[in-house]
C-alpha cells in the first residue's frame, strides 16, 4: 500500500543505543488481501525446530537481523508455500521469517502456519485485533483463550503483532484512544501469560509515519508488556530514505531496551533505479544499527485501489539490489541466537 511520508522530521540523524474507509474490525488483514477463515490442523507441533523459546518469544540473534518476507499467493496452502519456495528461488537464499496475517476471528496458527514451521521458518503471525472497548468487557475471553492454547499447543517460538499499525486514522472507531489500545493490549497479553503461552514473543507494530509526528509513541503498552518494538515502513512517490524514516523510529527504540523488527517493508516502481537505490541505501545502513534484529519484506500487487506493487517483476535492477540486500553479511537466514 502507498503511504504518505510526514514532511516533518525526515532529516534527523538515524541513531540506536543499544539494548480509506474504516475496515471491518474482523475482516482487517493486511490492508492488501483477505484471508478465509481457517482451521486448526492436527500436525505434530514443531517442537524440534531450530529457533529456541525464551519465555518471551524467540532467543534475539546475537548478531544481525534474521531476514524475512511476506509472498502474496492464492489462497489453497499448497500454492501460498510455492509462492514462498519461488520468492527464496528469486533472491538467492532461504528465508529465516515468514509471515502470514489472521483477522480477529480466524484459528491460528493455521495449516499454512504449521507448514511454514515444519519447513524451518520463524513465524510472525500478524493477528487483527477488535473494537477495544469490546474487547475490554470480556466478551472475547474465551476466545483469546483458545487462540493461546493453541500457540502453547504450537510449542515452537513466534513473534506475535497484536493488532499492527494500531495508529492509522482509519483505525480510529475500533482502536479508539490510545488508552482504550494499551489496556487491550495489557488485557491479551495477561491471558496468554496465564495460558502459559509464553513462546509467542509480543510485538508492538506502529507505522514509520507515526513516530514522525508523535502519533504512535502514546500507544506504547511499556517496556514489560512489549517484547519487540516494531515499525512499518513504505516509501511514497517522493522516497525517502530508510534512513530519513527509520530515524524517529530509531530516536524512540534507543530509549527502550529491546530489538527492533522491520515488521513490512515495501517499494513500489517508481521509476527504474529508484528502487535499486533505496535497496542499496537500507543495506549499507542495517549493519550500522544493530538494535534492528529482524526485517520483513511485503511482496505483493494489487490492480484494485488502492494500486500497488511491490514484487520485483520485470525490474531487473531492483531484483538485483533486493538479493544484495538479503545476501549482505548482516542478514540471516539461519536462526543464529
Amino acid at each position: 500500500m502507498r503511504r504518505a511520508i510526514p514532511a516533518v522530521g525526515l532529516i534527523l540523524a538515524l541513531t540506536v543505543g543499544v539494548g480509506a474507509c474504516t475496515p471491518a474490525p474482523d475482516n482487517d488483514v493486511p490492508s492488501r488481501t483477505a484471508r478465509p477463515r481457517s482451521t486448526l490442523n492436527a500436525l505434530p507441533p514443531p517442537s524440534a525446530g531450530p529457533f529456541t523459546t525464551t519465555g518471551r518469544g524467540p532467543q534475539v540473534p546475537a548478531d544481525g537481523a534474521w531476514f524475512g518476507a511476506y509472498v502474496d499467493a492464492p489462497q489453497r496452502t499448497g500454492d501460498r508455500l510455492d509462492a514462498i519456495g519461488a520468492f527464496e528461488q528469486a533472491i538467492g537464499r532461504e528465508l529465516a521469517i515468514a509471515h502470514s496475517f489472521h483477522p480477529w476471528r480466524e484459528d491460528f496458527p493455521s495449516t499454512y502456519d504449521y507448514e511454514l514451521a515444519h519447513r524451518g521458518k520463524l513465524l510472525l503471525l500478524s493477528w487483527a485485533g477488535t473494537d477495544t472497548r469490546s474487547l475490554l468487557t470480556g466478551v472475547y475471553d474465551d476466545e483469546i483463550r483458545r487462540r493461546a492454547e493453541a500457540v502453547l499447543a504450537f510449542r515452537a517460538p513466534i513473534l506475535l503483532r497484536y493488532r499492527w499499525e494500531m495508529d492509522r486514522p482509519n483505525l480510529q472507531t475500533v482502536v479508539h484512544s490510545p488508552e482504550d489500545f494499551v489496556a487491550a493490549w495489557k488485557h491479551v497479553r495477561k491471558i496468554f501469560t496465564d495460558v502459559g503461552a509464553t513462546n509467542a514473543g509480543f510485538v508492538w507494530c506502529p507505522h514509520a509515519d507515526g513516530f514522525v509526528d508523535g502519533r504512535a509513541q502514546p500507544y506504547y503498552p511499556g517496556d514489560d508488556q512489549v517484547d519487540w518494538i516494531c515499525a512499518d515502513v513504505y516509501p511514497d512517490e517522493q522516497m525517502a530514505s530508510f534512513t530519513q524514516m527509520m530515524a524517529p523510529v530509531m530516536e524512540f527504540a534507543r530509549q527502550h531496551p529491546r530489538p527492533l523488527i522491520i515488521g513490512e517493508f515495501g517499494v513500489e516502481k517508481e521509476g527504474e533505479g529508484q528502487r535499486a537505490a533505496w535497496f542499496d541505501e537500507m543495506r549499507q545502513v542495517l549493519d550500522t544499527q544493530p538494535q534492528i534484529k529482524a526485517v520483513v519484506y511485503f511482496s505483493g500487487k494489487t490492480d484494485k485501489k488502492p494500486f500497488y506493487d511491490t514484487t520485483l517483476d520485470g525490474e531487473p535492477s531492483a531484483a538485483e539490489a533486493f538479493r544484495q540486500l538479503a545476501s549482505s553479511a548482516y542478514v540471516l537466514t539461519a536462526p543464529f541466537g
